[in-house]
């Protein structure tokens, strides 16, 4: 599964994996504290950890389905620049309940804007740690009910399987590998909408690629059933050992882009290329928009 492609070729729909029946649920309380957000590229991003994000999202899990489903973005620099681009995933922003900071380079920016966020909050680390969390909670709570959709044929599978041998808390009750272009045929979305439907499911796991992740989750929030949805890119081939995640030091240090471009060159090279060129432009337009309300401020003031 690449960034930005579905599955070749699809399977039938996933089947429903059996799981333990519900029991009382753990309910998200009716007064949630909104998150700090830092203002930045247009996006609203979430001042938050990782932990703080997982346990966020944990709890829309546990609780009670809102009138749609909430969704959580990760936009790094390439996602910047799309969003910069396109109206359609502007408006998908928009109607995220949580943007978390995915690339290192937003972090540093929002730093060098005096918009200090706490840290890099990646999808791919994201769901391991609220897999974490859900399975800390053990003997407290019913299982998790997990749907994976996205990722290569059999990928999912292979998740599914890793999930269930490390974390104990955690039901993986559905996969799906749509085919490709599946976004423009309404019967395959139906059959998508049915499968969610019918596994009962408390967190979607969306692997399909920016953008078509991000324009399809919000283009059918109001009718998933499920109680929180992650886009996360290529993070089911993560977990099922499909591909490789660069190693800490690399995460850490902000150079993970250049294992993924060592790895898959063919793919990423002329995309990092673009971004390259558009990313500093946006961040120069950023600086000068944020020094011009500083000067309006101080005027006011």
């Amino acid at each position: 599964m690449t960034n930005s492609e579905s599955c070749v070729a699809a399977p039938e729909l996933a089947a429903v994996i059996p799981a333990p029946q519900r029991g009382d649920r753990q309910e998200t309380p009716q007064h949630e504290t909104p998150l700090p957000i830092v203002e930045l590229f247009g996006m609203r991003i979430a001042r938050t950890d990782l932990d703080g994000a997982a346990q966020r999202v944990l709890d829309w899990s546990r609780g009670e389905r809102a009138g749609s489903c909430r969704y959580v973005v990760t936009p790094n620099v390439d996602q910047v620049v799309l969003h910069r681009e396109r109206a359609d995933l502007r408006a998908a922003y928009d109607g995220a309940a949580m943007v978390t900071a995915d690339g290192a380079p937003l972090v540093a920016v929002a730093r060098l804007l005096g918009s200090r966020l706490p840290e890099r909050v990646a999808g791919s680390d994201l769901v391991p740690r609220l897999l974490t969390l859900a399975s800390i909670e053990q003997g407290k709570s019913e299982p998790l009910r997990v749907f994976l959709l996205g990722a290569g044929p059999g990928v999912a599978e292979r998740a599914a399987n890793e999930i269930h041998a490390r974390w104990p808390g955690v039901s993986v009750v559905g996969t799906h590998c749509p085919p490709l272009g599946f976004e423009h045929d309404d019967e395959e979305n139906e059959r998508i909408l049915a499968a969610i439907t019918a596994a009962d499911v408390d967190l979607l796991v969306v692997g399909l690629g920016a953008p078509k992740q991000e324009l399809w989750v919000h283009r059918f929030a109001e009718r998933l059933e499920a109680k929180a949805a992650l886009c996360v890119g290529a993070t089911i081939d993560f977990l099922a050992g499909e591909k490789s995640r660069a190693p800490v030091w690399m995460r850490r240090t902000g150079l993970e882009w250049l294992h993924r471009l060592a790895t898959e060159p063919r793919r990423l090279a002329r995309r990092y290329a673009r971004d390259a060129w558009v990313f500093p432009r946006i961040v120069w337009d950023e600086l000068r928009s944020s020094r011009r309300q500083r000067r309006v401020d101080v005027g006011a003031g």
